[in-house]
C-alpha cells in the first residue's frame, strides 16, 4: 500500500461525495437519510477545514477515503475536544487506509492541542445488511473505548438503531489550562 495523506480541498467533493453516498444510501453507518448536494458537500469541506484537519486518502492519485475532526460541542469549554470521522471507499475497506488517516489526523490534532477524540457510532446488537460492528472493531482497535449508549434513537430503513459514543485520550489534561 502506497498511501498519501494530504490535507483536503474542495475541489475533492465529488470523489469524496462518491465514497460518502453508498453509506448513506445503502447504510445505517450515518442517520443521514438523502445524499447531500455537491455544493452542500462543497461547503461542509470549507467549514470544517477552516478550523480541524480534513484529510484524504490517495493511492495512484486515487482518493480512497477521507477523515476529518470537528467540534464536539459549541461551547468554548469542550475547546479540548472533537469528534472524529472517517469514511473509506467500500471497495477498499479493512486494507488500513481508515487507520493510516485516523493516525494522521490524530497528529495533526495534538499539534492543535487536542486533548479528547470522540466518535459517534451507529450501533446495533443485532447486525443487519445496513449496519454491523465494523465501526466499533474499528475504534476499539485503535484504543477508543465507549463511553455512552443510546438506545433506539435513529431510525433508517424501517428499523431503530441505537447510537454509541467511543473515545480516545491523546493528552495529559492539566489543572490549569489558558482559555
Amino acid at each position: 500500500m502506497n498511501l498519501k495523506i494530504r490535507k483536503a480541498t474542495v475541489e475533492d467533493a465529488e470523489r469524496l461525495l462518491e465514497i460518502y453516498a453508498p453509506y448513506v444510501l445503502h447504510t445505517a453507518i450515518t442517520f443521514e437519510y438523502e445524499v447531500p448536494s455537491l455544493a452542500e458537500f462543497r461547503q461542509r469541506i470549507a467549514d470544517t477545514s477552516s478550523r480541524f484537519p480534513y484529510l484524504v486518502a490517495e493511492e495512484n492519485g486515487v482518493i480512497e477515503g477521507y477523515a476529518y475532526a470537528d467540534k464536539f460541542q459549541e461551547r468554548a469549554a469542550y475547546s479540548w475536544a472533537v469528534e472524529m470521522t472517517v469514511y473509506v471507499d467500500k471497495n477498499r475497506r479493512r486494507g488500513g487506509v481508515g487507520k493510516a488517516l485516523y493516525e494522521a489526523l490524530e497528529a495533526a490534532l495534538k499539534v492543535q492541542g487536542i486533548l479528547n477524540l470522540n466518535a459517534c457510532i451507529a450501533y446495533t446488537e443485532t447486525p443487519d445488511e445496513h449496519l454491523t460492528l465494523d465501526s466499533v472493531r474499528f475504534h476499539e482497535h485503535l484504543g477508543y473505548q465507549k463511553v455512552a449508549h443510546f438506545h433506539q434513537c435513529g431510525y433508517k430503513f424501517g428499523h431503530w438503531y441505537d447510537m454509541i459514543w467511543m473515545e480516545k485520550l491523546i493528552g495529559e489534561h492539566k489543572e490549569k489550562r489558558t482559555e
